[in-house]
């Protein structure tokens, strides 16, 4: 990527302003036209723009511009940034190892059949094909259609299960929730519902629950001796 000047407009003003270069020499550091350069000279253009000192910003030295000031026909020249800011890479189509492209199209049908929400861009980044080959094996063109089987991308190494999850979320974002997906939270309790549960079924009896009859009876029988004998106490 070619370096470029910051701001070109506020560095002519600047320029202008505080050296005693040409007009070409600024119109051509600042890709500008000379009777544009002249104009800002003469206050008739860039009249609210505030003037930007080139060499605080990095991209012309004190030198650079005294070498100019001294010679009309020298052209001042970028100075070279201090920190390089590295390209970026433009993503392509992902690219699939020869040994598995032969179980793209399994892993396609795949898509198609459990995640129909997903567009047909989505499938080319996370399989690596094109939307032709999609359209085919969606359609049952697909020259080998009748030897297909899905297959999930994510058990064939073509896609990560990370990937495929990202491109669901993306698809199904917005969308309401599939009637499968609600029986499906029906059928699940969570983790705290779990926990807190108390059955409802009745408690069957054990052993050890059941009544001795003869210790109640005794015991009944040892209340009706202890009152009388109350009773004379309290009349004495």
């Amino acid at each position: 990527m070619a370096q470029q000047l910051l701001m070109p407009k506020a560095t002519a003003v600047w320029l202008v302003d505080n050296t005693s270069l040409s007009f070409e020499q600024i119109a051509d550091f600042c890709t500008l036209h000379p009777l544009e350069v002249k104009a800002i000279a003469d206050g008739e253009s860039a009249q609210g723009i505030k003037g930007l000192d080139p060499v605080i910003t990095g991209q012309l030295s004190r030198e650079e511009i005294e070498r100019g000031e001294k010679d009309e026909k020298y052209r001042l020249k970028l100075a070279p940034p201090k920190v390089r800011v590295p390209e970026s890479k433009r993503k392509g189509p992902r690219y699939t190892p020869v040994s598995k492209r032969q179980d793209r199209p399994n892993a396609i049908l795949w898509l198609v059949r459990n995640h129909p929400e997903i567009k047909d861009a989505q499938i080319s980044r996370l399989v690596g094909t094109t939307k032709n080959t999609i359209e085919q094996i969606r359609e049952r063109t697909h020259w080998n259609s009748a030897n297909l089987t899905p297959m999930d991308p994510v058990t064939l190494g073509l896609c990560s299960q990370i990937d495929l999850d990202l491109e669901v979320e993306k698809a199904t974002r917005g969308l309401p929730p599939r009637a499968e997906d609600l029986a499906e939270e029906e059928r699940l309790l969570s983790a705290a519902q779990t926990q807190d549960w108390i059955s409802t079924e009745p408690r069957q009896p054990s052993d050890e629950d059941e009544i001795d009859e003869a210790a109640v009876f005794a015991k009944l029988s040892s209340m009706r001796r202890s009152e009388p004998e109350d009773d004379d106490d309290s009349q004495l």
